[in-house]
Formats: C-alpha cells, sequence, structure tokens
C-alpha cells in the first residue's frame, strides 16, 4: 500500500494544535519552548499528553527531571510565542525575554498568560522523532480567563 503524501500532509494540518510554552528546570537551569502536540489525556488522574522533539535540550531535561510546566498561552500572544520558536543563543535564553516566576515545583510559568500548570512525569513512548511525555497535573496557576491561543489563530503551520 502506497502513502498519498499530499493527502497525508493536507489532513494531518488540519489536526487543531493549541500552543503553549512548556518550562523546564534543571539545576537552576531554565528553559522553554513551544509546544503544539498537546492534549488533555485522562481526568483521574488530571494528565496531559505533549510531543517533544528528541533531539531538543529541553527533552533530555524533561527525561532527567521528570517534570514540565505547560503555560496557556491567549489569543493575540502570537509575538511571544514566536519568540520560543527561534533558535537560542544558550539555555534560558528564550526566557529572559519575558517574565516568568518558578512555581511550588521549581518550573517556569509566566506571568502573562492565561495560567500554568505543573506536571510530573507519569510516562512517555519514544516513537519517530518525537518523544510523546505523559505528565500527571500536580499544581495549577489560573491568572485570568480568555480565549487559548491555536495554530488556527495563525498564519502559520505546523505538522504533516
Amino acid at each position: 500500500m502506497d502513502l498519498d503524501v499530499a493527502a497525508k500532509m493536507a489532513l494531518l494540518k488540519t489536526i487543531p494544535h493549541g500552543l503553549f510554552i512548556c518550562g523546564v528546570a534543571e539545576g537552576g537551569v531554565v528553559n522553554g519552548f513551544t509546544a503544539s502536540w498537546v492534549t488533555q489525556g485522562s481526568f483521574k488522574p488530571p494528565l496531559v499528553v505533549m510531543g517533544v522533539r528528541s533531539d531538543s535540550t529541553s527533552h533530555g531535561m524533561i527525561q532527567r527531571t521528570g517534570r514540565f510546566s505547560l503555560n496557556v498561552m491567549e489569543v493575540g500572544q502570537q509575538e511571544v510565542v514566536a519568540r520560543f520558536f527561534r533558535p537560542q543563543a544558550a539555555v534560558g535564553g528564550r526566557l529572559a525575554e519575558v517574565p516568568y516566576r518558578l512555581g511550588v515545583l521549581g518550573l517556569p510559568l509566566l506571568e502573562d498568560c492565561l495560567g500554568g500548570l505543573e506536571c510530573e512525569l507519569a510516562g512517555h513512548v519514544a516513537a519517530g522523532d518525537h518523544t510523546v511525555f505523559v505528565g500527571e497535573v500536580k499544581a495549577a496557576a489560573l491568572h485570568r480567563e480568555g480565549e487559548a491561543l491555536t495554530l488556527a489563530h495563525t498564519r502559520w503551520t505546523y505538522g504533516g
């Protein structure tokens, strides 16, 4: 059976994607990156599922520490999210541009977003060029209510 590459690309790009800033911390070093392959995975316990590129610095930090945060961005915050797509000069460089505080688990929570979740790793599956991390939500901070930013709010495409 041959895969219709054009059909695959077109259909995978229709899957809705939220835009989040994932935060990690290890030994006093903090980092953040844009995460768009994120979904809720369970009510009890509360789980979130996130795909992370296997060759990234933050991937290793999540594996070693077993923790990550997810910051829910608001419609209109594309510019902030775009900063976290750019290559960085050094680990933590992206967070130097955005006000944040460390949450109860010591993970970066952005001050200007809808809110953030701090998660402990509950499992993972390595497949392809990403690892799917499952995190149990251990802490949550709601800054304000609003509409969450999705890829559909931008002119960006990702996936396929």
